[in-house]
């Protein structure tokens, strides 16, 4: 492969990958989604309550993997990380060339106590029904660890060798964090002097019904994730009798701060990622809205309107208030001495804890209201979206999803990559998964389950993108 060849030039590699040999014998597909499956029978949970944590499920795990991937164990290196986190090396032929990192953790979320029942499939069963996998991690994020070994463990036994190293991480505490995991992992790889051209998470995905009109799936590439800031708002009073209540007790003052924090969020911002995502996206969409989209430069506040009004569209424009705990009072007669609101705030990238902070002393504009920071991570930094890693994207997508229009995303939640960025030039959240808007209800929900073919499919996006990345 050419290195830091343009995109339209790179339209031959593209073209191989898409005729490749990666259509796979049923019967290996069939083994491969066997072994997935084993892999979603070990609950490996990530329990809210570190005294709940149990390890055993997870030394299991790393157990079937050496037994499922016996090329893998033989030829790459492996190191196990904090106990349970697993740490891959696949060295390349040229030492000089820049790294690569693919990551996915091995940790699932718990299943909520009264929501078994409301399962197709046990959540830990690893059943194979009506074309789907079902269990907790088909979605997130176990099917990334497996379907990764697949291919790598594919490549090797056709003989391939990288040109350039390429490591493998699977953190266990993604979920809540993923200081003991990815964190450790990281801070390794940096004692090692390590540096990554690009790195790969979970994030993004395939999906299929952004806009109404949007006839092609839309494979959205996660160029950065969102930052968290947690604070609190108190208001403080006298308190008393209930029969004789103040004008405004704490209650009220604090009410009247929250309205106005709802009232007065944060600026849009359309042109640091969600500009980019609807200017790819655009040409793709039909009728009147595309002719919007097409032209939202002239037509911005049209736009910025019309993507304000649903949650799920506002989240990818600014920096989000919300309101999610109060706590005042301890009896229907007493007047509380002290009433506070928990409000958490999803940074957009570009907007600084220290803005966030001096917006909400502006809006509340009460010098009587206590504001408190509380836990918070900046926003990540932006990943290129010119960078040869994106390219390879592009062209590892192309090849899996040639119906698939590419652009670049922002990711709302947290992933391992708030740690693996700091080793990495550019890191890219992005899983081979095909879904609809209405699948996203499963992740962390009910009734997770993955295509058998769509799992097939991630494991040829992942022997496609270590080709095209390192490949001759």
């Amino acid at each position: 492969m050419r290195r830091n060849a343009p995109l339209a030039r790179r339209a031959a590699p593209l073209a191989c990958l898409a005729l490749l040999a990666i259509a796979v014998p049923a019967r290996a597909e069939s083994s491969a989604i066997e072994r997935l499956a084993a892999a979603l029978r070990l609950e490996t949970i990530s329990p809210a309550d570190p005294a709940d944590f149990r390890g055993e499920p997870f030394l299991a795990l790393h157990r079937h993997l050496e037994e499922s991937f016996p090329l893998v164990h033989e030829r790459l290196e492996r190191e196990i990380v904090s106990e349970y986190s697993l740490l891959y090396t696949w060295a390349g032929a040229d030492a000089a060339a820049a790294p690569i990192l693919l990551t996915s953790h091995l940790d699932v979320v718990p299943v909520p106590e009264g929501t078994e029942s409301s399962w197709e499939q046990p959540p830990f069963a690893g059943v194979v029904a009506d074309g789907y996998l079902w269990g907790r991690g088909t979605l997130d994020d176990k099917f990334g660890v497996l379907a990764t070994l697949e291919a790598v463990e594919r490549l090797l036994a056709a003989g391939f060798a990288p040109t350039r190293t390429i490591h493998l991480a699977f953190g266990h505490d993604e979920e809540i964090g993923g200081e003991h995991g990815a964190g450790a992992i990281t801070k390794r790889l940096e004692d090692q002097g390590v540096r990554f051209a690009w790195s790969l998470d979970e994030g993004m995905a395939v999906i299929s019904g952004v806009f109404p009109s949007l006839s092609v799936p839309s494979a959205l590439i996660g160029v950065a994730e969102k930052g968290y800031l947690t604070i609190e708002l108190t208001a403080r009073a006298d308190g008393g009798h209930s029969s004789m209540p103040p004008r405004e007790g704490a209650i009220g003052r604090l009410a009247r701060a929250v309205g106005r924090l709802e009232a007065s969020p944060m600026p849009a911002d359309m042109e640091t990622i969600a500009g980019r995502t609807l200017d790819a996206l655009a040409p793709h969409v039909d009728g009147v809205q595309g002719l919007v989209l097409r032209n939202r430069r002239l037509l911005g506040p049209v736009v910025e309107r019309a993507l304000s009004r649903k949650a799920t569209t506002d989240a990818l424009l600014r920096t989000t208030t919300a309101v999610t705990m109060v706590r005042a009072g301890v009896k229907e007669n007493i007047l509380p001495r002290s009433a506070t609101a928990t409000v958490n705030f999803r940074l957009l990238p570009g907007d600084t804890v220290e803005e966030v902070l001096e917006h909400v002393r502006q809006v509340v504009d009460d010098p009587e209201i206590e504001i408190t920071a509380g836990t918070g991570n900046p926003a990540s930094e932006v990943a290129s979206t010119g960078s040869e890693g994106y390219a390879d994207l592009v062209a590892a997508i192309g090849a899996v999803y040639p119906d698939a229009v590419v652009a670049p995303g922002l990711v709302l939640g947290g992933t391992d990559s708030r740690h693996y960025g700091r080793i990495a030039d550019d890191a890219y959240r992005f899983a081979p998964l095909d879904l609809d808007i209405a699948d996203s209800a499963r992740i962390h929900g009910v009734n997770e389950r993955i295509g058998v073919e769509n799992y097939a499919r991630c494991i040829d996006f992942y022997e496609a993108l270590i080709r095209e990345s390192a490949g001759p």
